[in-house]
This record gives structure tokens, C-alpha cells and sequence, in this order.
């Protein structure tokens, strides 16, 4: 199949890794000739219950059965829809109480951005350095990376960046900020986290100018840092969360969440003020709902803590300079991106699977599902060091 993948299907890249799939399942992914490989990746943090879970294969099953896509978002009452959003209601502050459904994290990014817009009546956006929020316009025009942004300006006008985790950069938050948007962990950048209560101070900062502040979760919501949302750590809550990835259970989705009296601003003035067709999905939103069940009922959450101390513990090398990170969102640094490139490739070709960031180049990605065993772990990890010592003494 791969000539008719790199002639039929549009490509992101000069070299996809172009591995052809028969299955999945668990930890598992297994190729055409059914090899097999342990899932380091997890869809890139989008598959938090892993492959084929049976609980949400039997959601979208059910869901199928009854009735798949019959109207535009937000004009029949669904019940995959409403359920899921009462959920993510009951584990979320009360000021986080209504959520807009969409078909992917950058479309929630969208929604967010517009409703900041509604509600301030003001234009400036203030977004973060090597910051990634996905690749529509408006995403791409707070993405802190210009190397990716070039070719496709102009973009959305009245976007300002800041140094994450730099408090001098805080005054450039002013009464003309309809919002500031920053990821609760930066993921591209290579996994930081905010220092020194750095969120708490942004917050603060926005409340005494007015301004909203949007938290991107896509990557770390949905229980993989430890908690349910990121923002928990950190002693933040945003005017705006937006999620998605891990949320899907594996199928597509996005979402956006706010006070009632925010959300409420896009039903008028104008009209319609941020629509989609397929958002909300039943079947996608079934799958969501039994996989945000699933993680808060279990102790998927509180065994992540601990799986990452197994990995902090076993991936130590002269080769590992350090691991950013928390929960099941780490990232090995190596020493160079050469030496990444190689792990990623080798690690591949042994039956594991690791991928880059998008804008740390020495960055390697562990995010597993958080359903990994410890054996699955440790069993990866040996892999792992055993190629890092094959790349050292070449």
C-alpha cells in the first residue's frame, strides 16, 4: 500500500515513518506482517485507555445501533452529548460548568479565541513563545514557532507573544488583552512546566486588567499529569479550558468549556456565533463519555504518578540528559537531535515506538497510554537502553 499512500494521501512530512497497520490492541500496535509494538506514543497522548478498550468499543458500538449524526451541533438534546458534558460539569470548578463540542482540539482553540473576543469586545491576543495550539488560522497565529508560520501570513492581527515562565513579560498583559492563551504544560517546546507559580501570577494578572485566560489541556487533561486536568497542579483556573485528544477514547474530538455566562454570548449578537456540523458526534461523544468514565472511576489518575517514577527510575543513561515532564507526559532529552532521530528509528525498528516533538529537537516523546502495566514499561524502557548503548559506542 505505501505507493498509493504517498501518491493518494496528502502528506505532512518529506519522510513519514509510512508503517502499514493490521491492528491494535492495549499496548499494542501491530504492523502488516503482525509485529508487533509497544505504544510509547498512545496516538500522540489521544488514546489514554489504549487500542480496541473494551468498554469504549462497546459505546460506540451501542451508539452505532441507535443513531449516528441527525442534526447540526447544539439544536437536538443527544444524550452522549449532554452526559459527557454533565460529567466533565461534576469534575470541573463551578466557574467551568458548560462545554461547547467540537471535532478537534485547534477547533476548540477557535471557539475559545472567538469567545474571548465576544466577551472583552477588545482584539489583542497574547500567546507564548514556542507555544503550539494547533494549525487552523487562528491556532496557527498563536503558535510561538514564526519557522512554521511564515508561509502562510498574513494572520489573525493584534497577537502579542511572551516568554513562558518569565514574570517580567507579565505587564505586557493589559487592559487592551481580550485574552491570554497558554498551554498548562508546553508541549512542543519539550514539555515545561510553569515554575515558581507562574500560572497563579498570569491569573492574577488578567484579573486585574480584565483580561480572560484560555488554558490549553489538549495534551495534558484527561489524567495524564496526574490529575484529571493539568491546571490542578498549579492552583489555576482558567475563564476557558479547552481539551481534546485524550477526551476521544481514540476518535476525534474537541472541547471548550466555560462559565454558562460566557458560553452564553454565542447564542446572540450575532446569532450562531460559532457553529459546526458534526461537533458533539453521538458516536464520538459516546466513546468520550465512556472513556472520561472510566479514567475518573478507576485509579488510572493515581497510578500514573507512580508510573512515572518506574520510568524516571529505569531510563537513567549517560545518553539521557534529562526527563521533563510529569504523569505519563515525558520527554527524554538527549544530547543532540541526531541522537534522537537515531533512538526514535532504532527504537522503531526493535518494536517500540517513540516520537519527536515539534519544536525540541533533542526531545524524545514517552506518552503511553496510562493503561501501560508496569511490565509493558519496563520492558520498553530495557529497549530503550539497550539502543542508547548501541548509539553510544558507535
Amino acid at each position: 500500500m505505501k505507493p498509493d499512500f504517498l501518491n493518494h494521501q496528502a502528506q505532512t512530512s518529506p519522510h513519514p515513518l509510512a508503517m502499514e497497520i493490521s491492528h491494535a490492541n492495549g499496548s499494542y500496535i501491530y504492523d502488516a506482517n503482525n509485529k508487533a509494538y509497544l505504544d510509547f506514543v498512545a496516538g500522540v497522548s489521544a488514546c489514554p485507555l489504549g487500542h480496541q478498550h473494551p468498554k469504549v468499543n462497546s459505546a460506540i458500538k451501542d451508539q452505532l445501533d441507535k443513531y449516528s449524526h441527525v442534526m447540526v451541533y447544539g439544536e437536538y438534546i443527544q444524550k452522549p452529548a449532554v452526559e459527557l458534558t454533565k460529567l466533565l460539569a461534576k469534575h470541573l470548578p463551578t466557574s467551568l460548568q458548560s462545554t461547547y463540542l467540537t471535532n478537534s482540539g485547534t477547533e476548540a482553540i477557535e471557539g475559545a479565541l472567538k469567545l474571548a473576543k465576544r466577551a472583552t469586545g477588545r482584539s489583542e491576543i497574547i500567546a507564548a513563545n514556542h507555544a503550539y495550539h494547533g494549525n487552523t488560522m487562528g491556532a496557527l497565529s498563536v503558535m510561538g514557532y514564526e519557522d512554521r508560520k511564515q508561509a502562510f501570513r498574513p494572520l489573525l492581527p493584534d497577537v502579542k507573544f511572551i516568554e513562558f515562565n518569565n514574570e517580567d513579560d507579565l505587564s505586557k498583559i493589559t487592559t487592551k488583552t481580550a485574552c491570554v492563551i497558554l498551554e498548562t504544560i508546553q508541549g512542543g517546546a519539550g514539555f515545561i512546566e510553569p515554575k515558581n507559580n507562574y500560572l497563579e501570577k498570569v491569573r492574577k494578572q488578567c484579573d486585574a486588567v480584565g483580561a480572560l485566560l484560555i488554558l490549553d489541556e489538549i495534551q495534558p487533561g484527561i489524567g495524564r499529569t496526574g490529575k484529571l486536568f493539568g491546571f490542578e497542579h498549579y492552583n489555576c483556573i482558567p475563564d476557558i479550558l479547552v481539551t481534546g485528544k485524550g477526551l476521544g477514547g481514540g476518535m476525534p474530538i474537541g472541547a471548550f468549556t466555560a462559565s454558562l455566562e460566557l458560553m452564553n454570548l454565542l447564542q446572540d449578537n450575532p446569532k450562531l456565533g460559532h457553529i459546526t456540523t458534526f461537533g458533539g458526534h453521538p458516536v464520538i461523544a459516546a466513546s468520550a463519555l465512556a472513556t472520561l468514565t472510566e479514567i475518573t472511576k478507576s485509579n488510572l489518575i493515581e497510578q500514573t504518578l507512580k508510573k512515572e517514577q518506574l520510568f524516571r527510575k529505569l531510563l537513567v543513561h549517560p545518553l539521557i540528559k534529562e526527563i521533563r515532564g510529569r504523569g505519563l507526559m515525558l520527554a527524554i532529552i538527549t544530547p543532540s537531535a541526531d541522537i534522537t532521530n537515531a533512538l526514535i528509528l532504532k527504537c522503531q525498528d526493535a518494536g517500540l515506538i517513540l516520537f519527536w516533538l515539534l519544536f525540541e529537537s533533542k526531545a524524545v516523546r514517552i506518552t503511553p497510554p496510562l493503561t501501560i502495566s508496569n511490565a509493558e514499561i519496563k520492558e520498553g524502557c530495557s529497549k530503550i537502553l539497550k539502543i542508547l548503548d548501541e548509539i553510544k559506542s558507535t
